[in-house]
């Protein structure tokens, strides 16, 4: 996915900005990276993070680097902020988003002039650059921004650094968070709405779907106003944020509170204890703990000292290895347990199966599965949350596909749909290969009242695929 921070100061603002992307480390595993502007003029620094967390990489810049404008950000995939000579001078870059047309918007550019695009290691054209050239087809930044914004189909939060500010933009149906905060002599955006407030900093306020501001240390100006629409991304709250953030005013831990409750009211089993997978099924575990009455416990411990996120191969085989090495567990907390484990989703099925089959070796009588969430059916069209590279690798499509062959177009619709026969053969089929003793999902007319925010405002695509 992908995590940002700016700041506008009036003083040197390194180490707001090296503290406030560090606060981002959860949503990426790949390239971190920070850009500065000050009396010496522009200044970059970009890291791999794959192997040590981003305080670790970064540490010598906070004495290197000054600034009173800077950008950073947190990356899964392409090495930015990128630092672009154009007409509209020397500006630094970073962005957050998926682009599904970018083969269309490259053969557009270069019909339209002489340009050329650098390729990353996998052969791919850094999408940050690709904006960075949109951006150059018009007159004016502002102008050239929101062109972006228009042309990419997906989503594209941008940040664009100037000697004169720095240039905001939310992605065009709020996809991805922006919020403001300020203190004396200082502004800041960030994806993440804590990552600020430990560093001095008091709310101001969250960007509008396709709002383009620019920052100053004197504050922040409006230049494109707000759309009215807006479909900010659901499983942000399921899963990806920060339990300590909140978006569009709903707070992320209160909404996984929440979710577990009306997880439990809808449930008939009666375990011993309730548990969450650390990390994200934590908050949600608790939530159904205390609708329900039954005690939470902890039966397995996520071992973080020295295993980050960040340490986490891209090959599946060993993210998985890595995943499960990083659970120690609570024999007391297990033996002849009947346990209920609460995790954010269930993608391809092969890490809780593993968990599962781990509490069973270790002596528990029953393992009940909750997901936070519906089925995941469909890979995710506007951001790079997925984990999948195609729909085949959701543990959904392949058991939809055995029950019913290839031909699915038509048929979704019935397999999202909790009240329905399909529904249910799907529910029982993954929990079978799972090896559960039973398996509940989420409902998305309960996910949605989680949130409590207007359902319309909501992106659900990925568990019913509707746009």
């Amino acid at each position: 996915m992908g995590g940002f921070f700016a700041v506008a100061s009036k003083e040197d603002c390194v180490f707001d900005l090296f503290f406030g992307t560090d606060y981002h480390s959860h949503l990426g595993t790949r390239r971190a990276g920070m850009a500065v502007y000050g009396k010496e003029g522009f200044d970059r620094s970009i890291h791999n993070i794959e192997n040590a967390p981003f305080r670790t990489k970064f540490e010598k810049e906070i004495i290197s680097m000054h600034g009173y404008f800077g950008i950073g950000c947190i990356s899964d995939f392409e090495p930015q902020p990128l630092i672009v000579r154009s007409h509209h001078g020397t500006y630094a870059i970073t962005t957050v988003g998926k682009i599904n047309n970018i083969d269309e918007i490259v053969k557009e550019i270069f019909q339209s002039g002489h340009t050329h695009f650098l390729e990353m290691s996998g052969g791919d054209i850094n999408p940050t650059e690709l904006v960075a050239s949109i951006i150059n087809q018009k007159e004016n930044l502002i102008e050239g921004i929101s062109y972006a914004q228009e042309l990419i189909q997906g989503s594209m939060t941008i940040l664009v650094m100037t000697s004169k500010g720095i240039y905001v933009a939310r992605d065009r149906m709020g996809r991805t968070p922006v919020a403001i905060g300020k203190k004396e002599g200082a502004y800041c955006a960030s994806f993440e709405s804590f990552a600020y407030l430990n560093l001095g900093y008091t709310q101001e306020r969250e960007l509008g779907s396709g709002e383009i501001v620019i920052l100053t240390p004197e504050g922040v100006t409006t230049l494109i106003t707000p759309r009215k629409q807006m479909k900010i991304c659901t499983f942000l709250w399921v899963y990806y944020g920060y339990p300590s953030s909140s978006y569009e005013g709903v707070s992320v831990e209160q909404m996984r509170y929440r979710c577990g409750a009306l997880l439990a009211k809808r449930d008939n089993v009666r375990p011993d204890n309730i548990a969450g997978i650390p990390d994200s099924g934590t908050a949600h575990a608790v939530g159904y703990a205390n609708e329900s009455g039954i005690p939470f416990s902890r039966p397995f411990i996520k071992y973080t000292p020295t295993w980050p996120r960040s340490f986490m191969p891209t090959i599946q085989s060993k993210r998985n290895l890595i995943a499960k090495m990083k659970l120690i567990p609570v024999h007391e907390l297990i033996q002849d347990k009947s346990l209920l484990l609460i995790d954010d989703s269930i993608v391809r099925g092969t890490q809780l199966r593993e968990t599962t089959e781990f509490l069973y070796q270790s002596g528990a009588k029953e393992v009940h599965v909750r997901p936070a969430c519906p089925p995941l059916l469909f890979g995710c069209k506007y951001l790079n949350f997925s984990r999948s590279t195609s729909d085949m690798d959701l543990i959904t499509r392949r058991v939809i596909t055995k029950l019913e062959g290839m031909n699915l177009k038509d048929k979704l619709a019935l397999y999202a749909n909790p009240e329905t026969e399909e529904y249910k053969k799907m529910v029982e089929e993954i929990g079978k290969q799972l090896q559960f003793t039973s398996l509940r999902y989420h409902r998305l007319d309960d996910m949605i009242e989680s949130v409590g925010i207007d359902p319309c405002k909501l992106c659900t695509y990925c568990w019913s695929g509707k746009e």
